[in-house]
């Protein structure tokens, strides 16, 4: 397991009923986690101090309850800093244990002493687009959700990236690629972090474990000729890190070479020790 512990403004403080307990710089949340199966170990004090609590509606979705949260907030890790902005699904507008991967291709980066190009598809907030931008890279960031881009690049400007050569883009991120694969640009890296579930801008619908294969392989062609690394990520419960490797050493690794990776990422729980899954990831290094 890839165990993201280096974070010093978010803590995940304890687990239990179902419910995560953390903190995001001063402020404390209650939200749902799938992973957290256990009962009954509710042990921390700041279950009872929370600044807000992300309940569940039985008509579907869900909502914030005594909420004392401002509108938003900033955390940092490292020299990295992000907006906080409870969203109506739950979100924060950022995963805190990507972190491990924006350390592993950050390092990547700086060593291989030239200016790799980057394109993150699915690319959410920018946490990614922004580490990758400090190493060095140039970033294309696809996002099909406006708001979602328009946050990415607060997120640069708060990290002191403004005029870093990132360049934005709302699109769907399958349309994206194949314009491109007919433009001819390549890239050096890719990052992927497709939904689990979604549907497209005329209606078509997305389910991970139907689409990933398909479109592994349709983005290695945009690979360049001399490619640095390839990420995949996946949040879905019944997508084992072992199924997303078999598809990238088919559709990566036997077109381009290199070795692939993959392992579940963790939270550390401050109360217990122990570690708490939030999805997983491969990482193909060529």
């Amino acid at each position: 397991m890839w165990v993201c512990d280096q974070w010093k403004d978010y803590e995940l403080l304890d687990a239990s009923d179902g419910e995560k307990l953390e903190r995001w710089g001063k402020y404390i949340l209650i939200r749902p986690d799938p992973q957290v199966l256990w009962r009954g170990v509710k042990n921390s004090p700041y279950w009872k101090k929370s600044d807000a609590d992300y309940r569940r509606s039985s008509s579907g979705g869900g909502s914030w309850s005594e909420n004392r949260l401002p509108e938003s907030w900033t955390v940092n890790y490292r020299d990295l800093t992000f907006r906080i902005k409870p969203m109506g699904f739950k979100h924060t507008g950022l995963f805190p244990e990507q972190a491990a991967n924006w350390d592993w291709f950050s390092d990547l980066i700086r060593a291989s002493g030239r200016r790799v190009r980057v394109l993150n598809l699915f690319a959410y907030t920018g946490g990614a687009t922004v580490a990758a931008a400090k190493a060095g890279a140039s970033v294309v960031h696809v996002d099909a959700a406006k708001g979602m881009v328009q946050t990415a690049k607060e997120n640069a400007a708060l990290s002191r990236l403004s005029d870093a050569p990132i360049r934005y883009i709302v699109d769907d991120c399958r349309k994206f690629v194949e314009r491109e694969i007919r433009r001819g640009n390549r890239y050096d890296a890719i990052i992927m972090d497709p939904p689990s579930y979604g549907r497209g801008p005329t209606g078509e619908v997305w389910k991970i474990e139907e689409a990933i294969d398909g479109f592994v392989s349709l983005v290695s062609g945009v690979l360049s000729d001399d490619p640095l690394f390839f990420l995949l990520n996946s949040y879905t419960t019944g997508l084992s890190p072992s199924a997303m490797q078999y598809v990238t050493e088919l559709r990566i690794a036997r077109k381009f070479g290199g070795r692939s990776d993959a392992e579940e990422l963790g939270l550390p729980v401050s109360e217990t020790g122990s570690i708490l899954p939030c999805g997983g990831s491969v990482r193909h290094v060529f």
